[in-house]
């Protein structure tokens, strides 16, 4: 009965030719993605690059001088911790995403803002019990010896909740911040693509450049949800206000009644001479491993 229904399909079916690009020579359960890597690959990719960004970038201006030289460091540990996991499931869960939703348009700017926001939902539940300790020890005056001594302090004095009071705010900010980022990384790779590399394969100063002006971009546009997370990540440490709630129109009505409406965007300019290098380094490196893959898989 299959045999008939399966001969019978076959022989009313068009007749395309079935040696064109569109059909692969065989048939995998783990398929490819669309770039020719596998899963995995796009995670190992995304680790490295978001390890070797948070290493070389961590809250460089501010901390020098703050603190100096020593205060540099303080916290690239904890964050050296959560950065290669989350940016393995940051650049996996965009790939797929991605991969998913453009089919029949690999070009569509809503498709790869829409991928970013799925992006961040995932890798912001790894990262951010991090980037609380790291924002705790980069206080001037930080109460605590080190990565495990905070981790030990917060969940005993505040329990383990504290690691996600800026969660939600969190999301909120890295939604619009990656979907600005990869919308704007996106088009502009393919327009440098056209005018740099006169649309052949792709290079360093294609990634670099297209990296540094998405990340400037987004970090322009997101910086009054970012003064909130920083707020409610160090609040009742070292005089930081402490919130009644995790709620962002409090704390926006806390920062404006204290520091008037500039509060709210108050270091964009840091933030964006902060964010485009970042940007292009995790790009950079991201597309590298990537391009190491698909030589390696002969693609």
């Amino acid at each position: 009965m299959g045999a008939t229904a399966t001969a019978s399909t076959a022989d009313t079916s068009p007749n395309f030719d079935q040696t064109s690009e569109f059909y692969p020579d065989e048939v995998s359960v783990f398929p490819p993605t669309h770039d020719g890597l596998k899963f995995w690959q796009f995670m190992i990719a995304g680790s490295i690059a978001g390890s070797i960004e948070h290493m070389a970038m961590q809250s460089l201006g501010s901390i020098i001088k703050l603190e100096g030289l020593a205060g540099l460091y303080r916290g690239i540990a904890a964050m050296g911790l959560g950065a290669g996991p989350a940016h393995a499931v940051y650049f996996s869960v965009y790939e797929s995403s991605k991969k998913f939703l453009s089919i029949g348009n690999p070009n569509n700017a809503m498709v790869h803002a829409a991928s970013g926001v799925f992006a961040t939902v995932a890798s912001d539940a790894v990262i951010t019990p991090m980037d609380v300790v790291k924002q705790r020890l980069q206080l001037k005056g930080s109460p605590y010896k080190g990565v495990v001594d905070c981790v030990k302090r917060v969940v005993r004095e505040e329990g383990f909740g504290a690691f996600y009071a800026s969660y939600r705010t969190t999301v909120l900010m890295n939604a619009p911040f990656t979907a600005v980022h990869f919308a704007t990384y996106e088009a502009a790779k393919r327009g440098l693509m056209m005018e740099v590399s006169r649309g052949d394969d792709e290079s360093l100063l294609v990634h670099a450049t297209a990296g540094a002006a998405a990340g400037a971009l987004a970090a322009a546009v997101t910086t009054p949800l970012d003064v909130v997370k920083t707020q409610l990540q160090c609040q009742g440490v070292c005089g930081c206000d402490r919130f009644s709630s995790s709620s962002m129109r409090d704390v926006i009505e806390a920062i404006v009644k204290r520091d008037g409406y500039g509060g709210v965007m108050r270091g964009w300019i840091p933030r964006m001479l902060f964010h485009a290098p970042a940007a292009a380094i995790c790009w950079s490196t991201y597309e590298a491993v990537k391009s190491f893959f698909q030589q390696l898989n002969g693609k």
